[in-house]
């Protein structure tokens, strides 16, 4: 049975707060082509527009920009709601959003290029994958997921296609990323969606009555499992009908020649993530912890023990830096690859023990315990100090910028482009009037952030910044501020400022 393509756009929303990084991949009031030089040749295309190579002038890094044609946008509030969920999401297996632009026709999208293409391209070239590359997919999947569920949205529209691959490499040498939010919901535990949505293979049984929840997710991530082991879907017909009364009736076989060398634990779980019944049925969470995913894929950490003992260094660092420079560290953590920031990543990754997509406090001291590492004795108020956007724990970009190699963020071009973040009328400076917007309270960025800055805290960065005093911080300036490292009589973090010390949170953060 041949697995076809199915196309489906437009929707999500989410209530944002905090000093997150998505406040920085905002609108840009500029012109594309002044910022990117655009290839020719279409990676994809869709209903509503197409997804060209781009390279970012400035540091010549390579983006994905996806070109979509407003006359196409049925439903604006919605589309705009959609942009800004993507601004928000931050997780090692969710592409990233850069940032947006657009003209008279067209609204453009610039994205974290992927550059190893669509996992459902794979899987017609190779057929099927061993149990261990398919343990390996599956696992990157479920965590997407579970940080999804952890924050109340579901996808609904999980399918080969809507993975990509980071790099062009073999996979269990690149990662996983979820795109494509078009149908995607906010939702409250506990309520049911109605709305009949999604591609037919994928489709869980209980969104076509009409009457589900997030766990439509995890029957869409087992079909793509059963694809990944066996080369075709589980429920099947001549025509699209036909697939959606297979899908109704749910009847879960593992009798073709195929699965006969497919271990127990793989049908194990499939039966669990493939439950016709939602309420019986395995979450995000618990299907990370089923036997086939702990035996396929080594869960011996590797050892982190040296990265661990640098990163507490780099973490009493960022603690004491003003958040001009914090910010600026967020933002060029942002645009570094995959591979510049694989150490950390793996650290990050071992150290969410819950799979959900952020740090406690429990799981980075536990984490940093398992390394053998001495766990700082100001470790709530260095976590205070570097969460940044006050939701209680550390989310992945907050991690990336506060461990960044001091050689990764001191570099011309990496701070070029985080001052071009700032300087947002293009003058070549920040001046006051600009960083009180961004640091205390007076646009859409700031309106993100919890934890806001009086007009004397802006002065006195402005004062520690400006060197030369004329009312601006050049690029100059701000190049010497990112290469200043605290001195050793500094890095004892300063009493935070309006900021209550965070406990380890609840096992659910949707509101």
């Amino acid at each position: 049975m041949e697995i076809r393509k199915a196309d489906a756009r437009a929707k999500l929303s989410v209530k944002a707060g905090g000093f997150s990084i998505g406040a920085f991949a905002a609108s840009n009031r500029g012109k594309l082509e002044d910022f990117y030089e655009v290839e020719k040749e279409v990676l994809g295309e869709g209903s509503f527009g197409s997804v060209q190579k781009c390279r970012y002038k400035d540091t010549g890094q390579w983006r994905a920009v996806k070109t979509i044609n407003k006359k196409r946008v049925k439903n604006v509030e919605r589309f705009t709601e959609e942009m800004e969920i993507m601004k928000l999401l931050d997780h090692p297996n969710i592409v990233r959003l850069q940032e947006t632009f657009d003209d008279e026709r067209n609204v453009y999208l610039v994205l974290e290029l992927c550059s190893g293409g669509e996992l459902f391209d794979r899987i017609v070239a190779d057929g099927k994958f061993t149990e261990q590359v398919a343990a390996y997919c599956v696992q990157q999947m479920l965590r997407a997921v579970n940080y999804l569920h952890s924050n109340c949205i579901m996808h609904c529209d999980l399918k080969p296609e809507n993975w990509l691959l980071a790099e062009t490499e073999a996979i269990l040498k690149t990662h996983l990323k979820m795109v494509d939010f078009g149908l995607s919901k906010r939702f409250t535990p506990g309520d049911f969606a109605t709305t009949k949505a999604g591609a037919p293979y994928y489709v869980a049984p209980e969104v076509l009555a009409g009457h589900y929840n997030e766990l439509c997710d995890v029957w869409s991530i087992g079909v793509i499992m059963y694809i990944l082991l066996s080369g075709t879907p589980p429920f099947s017909g001549n025509d699209t009908m036909a697939v959606l009364e297979s899908v109704k009736r749910s009847d879960l076989s593992f009798d073709k020649k195929e699965w006969k060398l497919i271990s127990k634990e793989a049908k194990d779980m499939l039966k669990v993530l493939l439950m016709r019944d939602p309420s019986l049925r395995v979450n995000a969470e618990a299907a990370l912890k089923e036997e086939w995913i702990t035996k396929q894929i080594d869960m011996t950490q590797p050892d982190m023990t040296h990265a661990s003992q640098v990163v507490v260094q780099n973490l009493k660092s960022f603690a004491v830096m003003n958040k001009l420079k914090k910010a600026a560290l967020n933002i060029i953590a942002t645009q570094l690859t995959d591979d510049a920031i694989k150490e950390l990543k793996e650290l990050f990754i071992a150290m969410d023990d819950n799979n959900d997509g952020t740090l406690s406090i429990a799981e980075l001291k536990d984490g940093l315990v398992k390394a053998g590492v001495a766990v700082p004795p100001d470790l709530y108020a260095m976590m205070d100090r570097i969460d940044t956007d006050g939701s209680g724990v550390i989310d992945y970009s907050e991690f990336m910028a506060a461990t960044l190699d001091k050689r990764q963020f001191v570099a011309e071009e990496a701070c070029w482009r985080a001052f071009k973040t700032f300087d947002q009328d293009g003058s070549g400076h920040i001046d006051k009037e600009e960083l009180m917007k961004l640091l205390g309270g007076d646009n859409r960025v700031s309106d993100m952030m919890q934890i806001k800055y009086t007009k004397q805290e802006v002065d006195a960065i402005m004062k520690e910044v400006d060197l030369n005093g004329d009312g601006k911080i050049d690029f100059d300036e701000f190049l010497t501020m990112m290469r200043r490292m605290p001195r050793d009589n500094e890095r004892k973090p300063a009493p935070s400022i309006g900021i209550a010390v965070k406990r380890p949170r609840t096992t659910s953060k949707c509101t």
